[in-house]
């Protein structure tokens, strides 16, 4: 699976091995390794010490990637592979940083890298004390893991893109599963519903409810999946930063009934969090 690439053409992701790991659920039964493709070749990535199974996720210009590694488990529809992460890594030059945690284990919703920029910035996610609920970090040599925490009144969150100026996008989520997408500048966590603008000259749907924003560029222009909330009905979405005119910002919505809570359950890649806030597998 590649995950990744960079403005270089090297490719993150994970390949599998020759080696069975009985520890995985059919229909998985190989280990599978983080990897960088790069000049027509996969190399595998060094896993933390006991760690037999990991992927990458994300990768800068410089060819610095960020992932995790863990055990071979359940499938994981965040990953989208068979892994519980247990560690979030960054790989540089062939070394190998395990960027520590928030207080938990891993074993609950787990602790995992999903991207770095060319500062070296890492987020992603990891459980908090107790492992029943995780929180977005941000990452630096400097200052360690930063927990970013979650949006007014949320119980989780978790953090999916990081752009070269330290802008952070991701979801934050309620005890109900409300999802919102969020972005983090300067030390500050915004619901990016409430950035919509009302200008009339910009076409945005009412109804359209950002669920999830996923990643974001060096110009802030953000991605990431929206829901329309009369149908329940997924969408990808592109939002741009506009300059200020005066114009009133307003929240797109600011819950979803239960019957479009549960379809988004349903199609989301995040689903497995539905189940009341995240009791531990």
């Amino acid at each position: 699976m590649a995950q990744a690439i960079n403005s270089r053409g090297e490719v993150a992701g994970t390949a599998e091995t020759s080696m069975r790991d009985p520890a995985c659920p059919a229909p998985q039964v190989l280990q599978f390794k983080p990897v960088i493709w790069e000049n027509g070749k996969a190399s595998a990535l060094p896993t933390y010490p006991g760690d037999p199974d990991g992927i990458a996720f994300g990768i800068n210009r410089n060819g610095d990637v960020a992932g995790a590694s863990g055990e071979c488990t359940t499938f994981n529809p965040d990953s989208l592979v068979y892994l519980q992460p247990l560690h979030a890594l960054l790989w540089q030059t062939g070394t190998v940083t395990d960027l520590g945690n928030l207080g938990g284990t891993g074993h609950g919703s787990g602790i995992e890298a999903h991207a770095v920029n060319t500062q070296d910035q890492v987020v992603g996610y990891s459980d908090l004390p107790g492992d029943t609920t995780f929180h977005s970090f941000l990452w630096t040599k400097e200052t360690g893991m930063k927990d970013l925490g979650a949006l007014p009144g949320d119980a989780a969150s978790l953090a999916i893109g990081i752009n070269d100026s330290g802008e952070v996008v991701g979801i934050s989520l309620d005890a109900n599963f409300n999802l919102r997408a969020y972005l983090w500048e300067n030390g500050v966590m915004t619901d990016l519903n409430t950035l919509v603008s009302t200008n009339p000259l910009i076409p945005v749907r009412s109804t359209l409810f950002l669920a999830s924003a996923c990643s974001i560029n060096s110009s802030g222009v953000i991605t990431g999946f929206a829901i329309e909330t009369t149908t329940g009905e997924v969408h990808g979405y592109l939002a741009t930063p506009t300059a200020s005119s005066g114009e009133t910002a307003v929240s797109a919505q600011s819950t979803l009934s239960e019957n479009v809570r549960e379809l988004l359950r349903q199609r989301s890649p995040f689903g497995r969090f539905g189940a009341g806030l995240i009791a531990p597998r």
